[in-house]
């Protein structure tokens, strides 16, 4: 094994220090997915560095998913989380496939309800108007990843009634089935703590962070078609952005 840098006698923390010389490590395929890490004393012998400072780096990099500890057998090296790139509009299904990933959506609820103030205006219909409601759990590779509801306008959320929503892309059947030619999506991301309902959808603790994104879907008419909430784990799905220094086209959204 290539030996390690050296920390450095600076202003920057030992523990940050080496928390990025293991990340290295890790992003580089030194340590594959599901590979053990040397144990606390190995890295503290390495080093020459406290076990408080092995333990707060170790720590960083569990809470960002890179790594997760197996009581009485070690620390390893987590497998990839499945992502998805936000300056693409395509299905989350579409997007999944090309990287060799299974997914199944399970379906709530599809439904009729009034829209309220917020999806009345971000669809341009009158607050009070009917709307298709479609509540879907999307799974990948086994495992739930985001609790998403999704609004329309009823003349096309009636008509997804009848398709197979547990296995095809909501955007695939607009383009390829019903010819409605889609143009871009405007996301806004926040976070929320998983309630009851959201903890039990995608099996978290209630409290649990979860990204929340807010998405609108534009069809090429310049109509405004498709508006969601998704509810995202992050430590079990990631998102990714590459930003140019000078952009020069309008980077568009992820797709549903």
């Amino acid at each position: 094994m290539t030996a390690f840098r050296a920390l450095e006698q600076s202003a920057v923390p030992l523990y940050s220090q080496l928390r990025e010389r293991l990340r290295e490590r890790i992003l580089d395929g030194t340590y594959e997915p599901q590979a053990r890490l040397p144990a606390e004393s190995e890295i503290r012998a390495i080093f020459n560095v406290s076990r408080i400072t092995v333990r707060q780096a170790l720590g960083d990099l569990q809470k960002e998913g890179l790594i997760f500890t197996v009581p009485g057998k070690g620390t390893f090296v987590a497998a990839a989380r499945p992502s998805q790139e936000l300056a693409r509009l395509e299905g989350f299904g579409e997007a999944m496939a090309r990287r060799g990933h299974a997914v199944v959506n399970r379906v709530l609820g599809h439904v009729t309800v009034a829209a309220d103030d917020v999806v009345a205006e971000r669809l341009r219909l009158a607050p009070g108007a009917d709307v298709t409601e479609i509540r879907r759990v999307r799974h990948v590779d086994g495992a739930p990843v985001s609790f998403e509801v999704t609004y329309l306008p009823t003349h096309v959320g009636e008509r997804l009634r009848r398709e197979n929503l547990a296995e095809r892309d909501i955007f695939l059947i607009l383009e390829a089935d019903y010819g409605i030619a889609l143009s871009h999506a405007d996301i806004e991301i926040g976070a929320v703590s998983a309630d009851a309902g959201l903890a039990a959808a995608l099996s978290v603790p209630a409290g649990a962070a979860l990204l929340r994104i807010e998405r609108l879907t534009w069809s090429a008419d310049g109509t405004p078609l498709d508006f969601e909430y998704l509810y995202v784990r992050g430590d079990a799905f990631q998102y990714t952005l590459r930003l140019p220094r000078h952009a020069s086209t309008r980077a568009n959204a992820t797709g549903a």
